[in-house]
């Protein structure tokens, strides 16, 4: 897919605003203002920026607990996701839900849970719903390869494609469950995207390092769903830098070695595309000196904004919890 100069800029400047506030979550994490545990995505940047910038507004989207990205990829609002995780009234779930509970309606971000594979079927439910309103939106269930493995999945993925939803599986491969890799979980020599197929769902893998590759690849899956051929199934192999929960690193814990961690990070989405589009010529150092300064100040003023809000009413501890 042939992509203007300004969509290349605006897809890395998606990755680098999505890891500068991930970073910032990690470097003020320390600091006992946030109280939630946190899930990162440094590294896997590329698939959340390219998604978010292919789905319209009004499309749907939901994620589990590593939803920061998806959430701010989707366009959800980044003052409200910070005062969320340090648990204040102004967050986007009221202070109430912390990192792995994150919604924002105006988005289209219908909602993260923290339960490996439990929004899948809210997404396909997402999904029926469009098909039954005749709304013309896409439903996008964003999961990890982890996800594959709860029988949720096959019972949501056979559903959509007997119903022909319109909903886009999005499946990030980062090789591990936790602390599992894939190799001691699932047989050898299966693909996940190759199982997907099996069950009637129109299935790509594709490199979820290379930003333009998954934005190709999204933007066709999202038009053959507008054009009504069903559900489609995409896998993009990525890795996460950080712990699987937590702000630091964890190699020296002996589930994954110092070699596999530096060959995925000389890998780096940003890193590699940043330097693609300086030698095409597409921007310039000035110009990511410009987004740096832009994302900065904006990162810096939603931590301001959810330090200064206030905590939820001690009174309001009973509210919205049953219907009435």
């Amino acid at each position: 897919m042939l992509l203007n100069a300004d969509t290349k800029s605006d897809l890395l400047f998606r990755m680098k605003r999505i890891r500068h506030v991930e970073e910032q979550i990690a470097a003020r994490y320390s600091e006992w203002k946030m109280r939630c545990p946190t899930h990162l995505s440094i590294g896997q940047e590329a698939v959340a920026a390219a998604v978010g910038k292919v789905l319209r507004q009004s499309d749907l989207a939901v994620s589990g607990h590593r939803a920061h990205a998806h959430y701010l990829g989707k366009g959800g609002n980044l003052p409200a996701m910070i005062a969320e995780l340090y648990g204040k009234v102004t967050g986007c779930s009221r202070g109430r839900g912390g990192s792995m509970h994150l919604i924002d309606l105006s988005a289209g971000f219908e909602g993260s849970t923290a339960i490996v594979a439990s929004s899948i079927p809210v997404g396909v439910g997402l999904a029926l719903a469009a098909r039954l309103k005749n709304t013309g939106q896409v439903s996008c269930v964003f999961f990890g390869d982890g996800a594959v493995e709860e029988g949720v999945f096959y019972e949501s993925a056979n559903f959509a494609a007997v119903k022909k939803l319109p909903v886009l599986f999005l499946c990030e491969n980062n090789l591990y469950s936790v602390y599992t890799p894939l190799q001691i979980r699932q047989p050898a020599g299966r693909k996940i995207h190759d199982m997907v197929r099996g069950l009637g769902v129109n299935s790509i893998a594709g490199d979820g390092n290379d930003i333009e590759e998954v934005y190709g690849i999204t933007a066709a899956a999202v038009t053959r769903i507008r054009n009504g051929e069903g559900p489609q199934f995409l896998e993009f192999y990525t890795y996460r830098h950080r712990e699987h929960c937590g702000p630091n690193f964890d190699n020296d814990i002996g589930y994954r070695s110092e070699e596999e961690f530096q060959q995925w990070k000389n890998r780096d989405p940003i890193t590699l595309y940043e330097a693609k589009l300086l030698a095409d010529g597409v921007i310039s150092q000035g110009d990511i000196n410009n987004m740096q300064t832009r994302i900065a100040a904006e990162v810096d003023e939603a931590f301001v904004f959810a330090e200064s809000s206030p905590f939820p009413a001690a009174a309001d501890a009973g509210a919205n919890i049953y219907a009435s």
